[in-house]
Order: structure tokens, then sequence, then C-alpha cells
């Protein structure tokens, strides 16, 4: 299974969370969602999609909001759990909208990390296994094109492990 480093984008540092002990966190860009507790992270550029695609994941699949523009991540018990910082709870930007309130999950648990590539050539047909390590945990990790209609359900059936090659 090939391994992806940590993004060099991705900051360290130390911030208190809601009352809890001072611990080492990651903020990132990118956008945060639930689907039947199982966080996927949706990891791009600006202007990439990553708000779009949550949205549509939101309405057509019926995830829930846990975070946009900022996420929160920090090792508990084994596992990465990603949240919004307590200004930005519930708020998705919506181009062309604007800021909108939705109904939203404090955090969850990192199952699936999707890349969003701007260049849909450059996604492979047949891509190997990748896996991403964030504080020592092995994270799924895909590229998509946030753009094409069927992100959404590329995301489902790699975070539900549907496909042959995951299976092999």
């Amino acid at each position: 299974k090939a391994k992806r480093a940590v993004s060099p984008s991705v900051r360290k540092m130390k911030i208190k969370l809601d009352g809890c002990k001072m611990s080492e966190t990651q903020i990132i860009h990118a956008t945060l969602v639930d689907f039947n507790g199982k966080g996927i992270l949706l990891r791009g550029k600006s202007k990439s999609g990553k708000s779009d695609l949550a949205l549509r994941l939101i309405a057509r699949k019926g995830a829930k909001l846990v975070a946009d523009d900022m996420v929160i991540l920090r090792l508990e018990n084994g596992s990465v759990i990603g949240r919004a910082p307590e200004n930005l709870r519930g708020l998705l930007e919506v181009r062309g909208i604007g800021i909108t309130r939705l109904p939203y999950v404090t955090e969850t648990r990192i199952y699936l990390l999707a890349d969003l590539i701007d260049d849909i050539s450059k996604i492979e047909r047949m891509p190997k296994d990748a896996q991403e390590n964030i504080f020592g945990v092995e994270i799924k990790q895909i590229d998509l094109y946030a753009k094409e209609n069927s992100a959404p359900e590329k995301i489902l059936l790699k975070l539900n492990g549907t496909l042959v090659q995951d299976r092999l």
C-alpha cells in the first residue's frame, strides 16, 4: 500500500479545545463532513470545490457538516478526531449564495481523506490503495476531482470499502 507523508501545509500548534487540557493538534485548511459516524476530510487548494462537494454530500447523501474552511485535528485513543473552531460551527460557505448555517455534528472520527485535484487528467484511472499518516494513524486517502458529478458517490464507495481492489 502506498503511503503519503503529512502535507507541509499542515500547521502544528498547541491550542485549548473547549476546556480540555492542552494537547498537540493540527489545524488544516479543509472541510469535514460526517456520514453515518465516519468522517470524510476534504482537502484541497482554495476554489478546489471542498465546500461545494460537502454541500452535495449533505444534500444528496445525508451527510452532516462538521467543519468548513478550517478543521482542528487531534489524536484521541488511537483515532484522529476532527472538529470546527467554535466560531465556525455550523457555517458553510456556498459560493454565489454566501455563508449559510446548517445543522452540524460537533466532531467526528476521520475515516477517509479526499485530496481534491484541480485537473481530472492527473487522477489515475486504477490507483493503488493509498493512506496518509496523521498522528501515527493510517487514514485511507483518495485523489478526486470535486467538480465531477459522481464525486459524492465515489467518496462513499471508497468510504464503505465496496471497491473490488479494497478486498484483494
